[in-house]
């Protein structure tokens, strides 16, 4: 059983304990400045773990660097030049950097090993990742054949007035991008937005950009959306812990670069109405909003539960344990906790919080409202589809990130950003930056950037790990151009030529990118 001092701690959430101070210290380097000097007079995080790595072995990182270099290289050529998919491309340039890492390392991966690196890499991302993607997928497809999407807008822009329904658009897209594909939704709500812009007078763009800067801020910040989920498992992070610090930065940022920069933007860009008939209402009878709000807020509130539990428990462990040390050990307070304390772990579990609000969804937005069943068999199967794609090139990501253990890259990395006077925080904005403004796809940066964060993050705190994740996360959703899907989703729904949506979409992606990061180093103020 657990000791009840447990429950007598002034600071359960350990923030304000001394010896929690003393283990983030190490971590707040860059809090005066992020290429400033390190804060209390206390080592740099990176040139401490630095000074381990190099105490253990004789690494030399710039021929690691220069393999990393090459494989990057490799890997924009496969997917713009031969235009692969980024599974093939991530498995082949993670078999290729593996299999030539020991010219250059003697400690890497043996040649003979690269498969099985491979296939364990795999295995180990796609567990827990595939189960939530696949399930959220399901539960997303049922809220859109619903008409939950459509209920939700129509309800915020009739308590938002015609004059202030940009705000609703972009409420609209941030609530509906947790459990909605951005794509999907883009296409759902596109009646909406030509009806809105014939029946106000008012430009197209003023209700368009709006939406998907709402919906772009949720799809790249808050779980249970592929890319956030994917870096959480990277890092090692409580689902729960994302989820918030997702919300606390996404919100903001959509707020800031919403429709005051969206109508501004569009001025100058002058767009044809729609075919009269595209933009017919639906006169489908369509769910509660209260309903499809407590289904969509069900899942993230189970699992913020579970996290508090969590951080009640683990606020009692020992310092200075390794990330499987403490899971281990938390692991076992759990199982021996209460048994309502057992329940809300149970429930609040990712996996189990979303399975049961798919359930509730597939009842209540379908069966009981005359969808047989054939029809709820033929929805869910189509859902999995484009989530299999993203649940392949997340496992890709993880192969890649286990490579870069296995042959010693991220231990070069390490090495190298010791004396670099970089902070951990901007390091992951950049990492993701570089890798999307090169490719397009803020997946695969989001991916990659986590795998090279790997030995960066060692003892880093659940807060800590979360702001890297949202730092990551702004870096991959800014500065989409002419190689990013999305760049020409919205150019062809919006009906933009290419310039016009690079000074508009273009314009306001980058500034999600900054604005996101900004308020990420506030909050690190007071978690690193």
């Amino acid at each position: 059983m657990i000791d009840a001092a447990l429950f007598g701690l002034p600071d359960p959430f350990g923030f304000l304990t001394t010896e929690a101070v003393a283990q983030s210290t190490p971590h707040m380097f860059g809090l005066t400045s992020l290429f400033g000097q390190p804060c209390l007079g206390q080592p740099c995080f990176l040139a401490q773990a630095a000074e381990s790595v190099v105490a253990e072995t004789t690494l030399q990182p710039a021929p690691l660097i220069a393999l990393l270099a090459i494989g990057i290289a490799l890997l924009l050529v496969l997917i713009l030049k031969l235009k692969l998919s980024a599974f093939l491309a991530l498995l082949i340039v993670s078999v290729l950097v593996a299999a030539t890492s020991r010219l250059v390392n003697p400690e890497a991966v043996p040649l003979t090993q690269v498969a099985d690196t491979i296939v364990t890499s795999m295995g180990g991302a796609l567990g827990f990742i595939a189960t939530i993607i696949g399930v959220g997928a399901i539960f997303g497809a049922i809220l859109e054949h619903s008409g939950g999407t459509q209920s939700l807008a129509n309800y915020l822009v009739r308590k938002f007035g015609a004059k202030h329904a940009p705000w609703a658009m972009l409420l609209t897209g941030f609530i509906i991008s947790v459990p909605v594909f951005l794509d999907v939704a883009l296409v759902i709500l596109a009646p909406l937005l030509y009806a809105l812009a014939r029946d106000t007078k008012r430009p197209f763009l003023h209700f368009g950009l709006p939406l998907v800067a709402g919906l772009a801020v949720t799809h790249g910040f808050v779980p249970p959306t592929p890319g956030p989920v994917a870096v959480a498992y990277f890092l090692g992070v409580n689902l729960g812990w994302v989820i918030l610090f997702g919300v606390l930065v996404g919100l903001p940022t959509a707020l800031i670069c919403g429709p005051p920069l969206c109508i501004l933007l569009s001025k100058g860009v002058e767009l044809p109405m729609p075919e009269e008939e595209f933009i017919e209402e639906t006169k489908v009878e369509l769910p509660s909003v209260g309903f499809i709000l407590a289904l969509i807020g069900l899942p993230i509130g189970m699992i913020l539960a579970n996290t508090i539990v969590e951080q009640w428990y683990a606020s009692g462990l020992p310092e200075g344990l390794s990330r499987q040390e403490r899971g281990a050990q938390l692991s076992q307070l759990l199982a021996d906790s209460p048994l309502p304390m057992q329940l809300i772990s149970f429930f609040g579990h990712p996996v189990i919080a979303l399975l049961i609000s798919t359930i509730i969804a597939l009842y209540f937005l379908g069966t009981r409202r005359g969808v047989d069943r054939e029809t709820l068999l033929d929805i869910s199967t189509k859902a999995l589809g484009p989530a299999g794609i993203i649940i392949l090139i997340t496992g890709a990501g993880g192969v890649f990130k286990g490579v870069l253990a296995a042959t010693g890259i991220t231990d070069a990395m390490e090495i190298m950003f010791a004396d670099s006077g970089i902070s951990v925080l901007l390091l992951a904005w950049m990492f993701a930056t570089l890798i999307r403004i090169a490719q397009g796809s803020a997946t695969v940066a989001m991916l990659t950037a986590a795998g090279l964060m790997g030995n960066f993050t060692v003892g880093m705190t659940q807060p800590q790990l979360a702001l890297i994740a949202v730092a990551i996360a702004a870096g991959a959703t800014g500065f989409s151009h002419v190689n990013d899907s999305g760049f020409w989703m919205i150019s062809r729904y919006f009906k933009m030529s290419e310039g016009q949506t690079l000074r508009t979409w273009g314009v306001i992606s980058t500034c999600i990118s900054f604005v996101g990061f900004g308020i990420a180093t506030i909050l690190w103020q007071f978690f690193g």
